[in-house]
C-alpha cells in the first residue's frame, strides 16, 4: 500500500517513484479531486474515498493484499492524511512518497525561511489555534477548510486587534489554476475563494500579544474569582515542570488557567481540568478554545472519584477540593514519577499538607505577596492570603 502525495499540477508534477506507483497500482483511493489529477495515469480501478474522512478507514482495510495507492494533498505526514492511515497497518504494510507540502510552496512564494514560521493545519480545526501566535511581526502560514474560511480568518484578525496584518491568500497553489490574491486582513476584497486554499500571514497591528512564558496576566482568563493568581500561577508551572507530550491533571479547575498553561508550554502536552461545579467547567472549556488550546479535556465531577478511568498524567496540580481522602487516593494510585504540586490556603488544608509532608516527604513553601495601594493619600502595601505549596515526586 502506497500513500502518494499529488500537487495542483497533478500527473505532470510527480517524481518518476509517485508515477510508477500510481501506473503499477491495482486500486486508487481517494478524493475525487485528488483522482481528477491523475486521471489519465495508469489503467488501476478508482474509489472515492468516503466523506467523512474516517469512514475510509474501512474501506481501505478491505483492501488488505492487493497493490492499493492512496493519493492525498502534497505532504500526506503534514496536517494529511498519512498518520491516520498509517496508525491502521502494520510496519512494512505501506509506505509513503510525499509530494511538496503547501507550507513548502508558501514559503518558497513569500520568501521566507520555513525554519522560522509557524505553520498551522487549520482545515479541521479552529482559527482560535491562532491566538498564541498572534503577536508584532511573527509569520505564520495557515491551510483552510475552503473558501468561506478566507472571510473568516481576515474577520478573526481584525477582532483581535490584527486587521492591519499583511495577508497573502493562496488558491490551487502549484498548479495551472494558481491565484493569488495579497491585501491587509482588514481590506480582504469581496470576491469569492476557492479550495484548495492556503494563507500566509505577516502579523500587524496593536491587539493584545500572549507573552510566551508562564505566569500570563489574568485578563487572558474569564473567571469568577476562582483562579490561580498570575504570580503564584507561575510559581506552580515552575514546579510542575512540564515536558512535551506530558499530560497534566488539574484537580479543581477553576478557571482553568493552571491547565490552560500547561497546554501553551508545548503543543504536544496534555492536559484534563477537573471541576465539580458545572458553570466553572463550561467556563474552562470556553477559555481554552478562545485562547487556542481546546484539546484541553473537562471532567465535571469531584476528586477522586472523577479520577476514575482516566489515563496516567505525569503531573498533578490541586487547586481545590485537597484533603486527606484525596492524597490518600493519589498516593496509591499515580504511577513512580509522577511530579504532584498542591496549594492550601485555609489552615485546615495546610495542616493536611503538613502531614501529607512528614508522612511522604517533599518540600513545603509558604508564599506570601503584597501589592502596593491607596493608603488614603499615599501608597500602602494590601497583602493577599498566604499560600503553602507542597511539591513532591513520588
Amino acid at each position: 500500500m502506497t500513500i502518494v502525495g499529488v500537487g495542483e499540477d497533478g500527473a505532470e508534477g510527480l517524481p518518476p517513484a509517485s508515477r510508477i506507483a500510481i501506473q503499477q497500482a491495482s486500486v486508487i483511493l481517494g478524493p475525487p479531486r485528488h483522482l481528477d489529477l491523475v486521471q489519465g495515469l495508469g489503467g488501476a480501478r478508482r474509489m472515492e474515498w468516503p466523506v467523512p474522512f474516517a469512514d475510509g478507514v474501512p474501506v481501505l482495510l478491505q483492501l488488505r493484499g492487493q497493490n492499493v495507492v492512496v493519493v492525498a494533498s502534497g505532504d500526506p505526514f503534514w496536517f494529511g492524511a498519512g498518520s491516520v492511515i498509517s496508525r491502521h497497518l502494520n510496519d512494512g504494510e505501506w509506505q509513503a512518497l510525499p509530494g511538496p507540502s503547501c507550507f513548502a510552496l508558501t514559503a518558497a512564494h513569500m520568501g521566507w525561511p520555513l525554519e522560522r514560521v509557524a505553520c498551522l493545519g487549520l482545515h479541521a480545526a479552529p482559527l482560535a489555534r491562532m491566538r498564541p501566535h498572534l503577536a508584532p511581526d511573527v509569520r505564520l502560514i495557515v491551510t483552510l477548510r475552503d473558501g468561506a474560511a478566507v472571510n473568516a480568518l481576515a474577520e478573526y484578525l481584525v477582532k483581535a486587534g490584527f486587521g492591519a496584518s499583511r495577508l497573502c491568500v493562496l488558491e490551487h497553489l502549484g498548479g495551472p489554476h494558481q491565484r493569488v490574491t495579497h491585501c491587509q486582513a482588514q481590506a480582504l476584497p469581496t470576491e469569492t475563494f476557492d479550495h484548495p486554499v492556503c494563507a500566509a500571514i505577516h502579523v500587524t497591528g496593536d491587539g493584545a500579544a500572549m507573552p510566551c512564558v508562564s505566569g500570563r496576566a489574568d485578563i487572558w482568563f474569564d473567571s469568577d474569582g476562582q483562579m490561580t493568581k498570575r504570580p503564584v500561577r507561575a510559581l506552580a508551572l515552575s514546579a510542575l515542570a512540564p515536558l512535551p507530550g506530558q499530560l497534566l491533571w488539574d484537580i479543581g479547575g477553576g478557571s482553568g488557567s493552571i491547565a490552560i498553561e500547561w497546554l501553551l508550554s508545548h503543543p504536544s502536552t496534555e492536559a484534563i481540568s477537573i471541576e465539580t461545579r458545572a458553570d466553572r467547567a463550561g467556563r474552562i472549556d470556553q477559555n481554552a478554545k478562545r485562547l487556542g488550546v481546546d484539546r484541553l479535556q473537562v471532567v465535571t465531577g469531584t476528586a477522586p472519584a472523577a479520577l476514575d478511568g482516566l489515563p496516567d498524567p505525569h503531573a498533578v496540580f490541586i487547586g481545590g477540593g485537597l484533603g486527606p481522602v484525596l492524597l490518600d487516593v493519589l498516593m496509591t494510585r499515580l504511577p513512580a514519577g509522577t511530579r504532584l504540586v498542591a496549594h492550601a490556603v485555609t489552615l485546615e488544608s495546610e495542616a493536611c499538607l503538613t502531614a501529607a509532608r512528614l508522612a511522604h516527604g517533599g518540600d513545603l513553601l509558604r508564599i506570601e505577596l503584597a501589592t502596593a495601594g491607596a493608603l488614603g493619600p499615599r501608597l500602602g502595601w494590601s497583602a493577599s492570603y498566604p499560600i503553602v505549596q507542597w511539591t513532591l515526586t513520588l
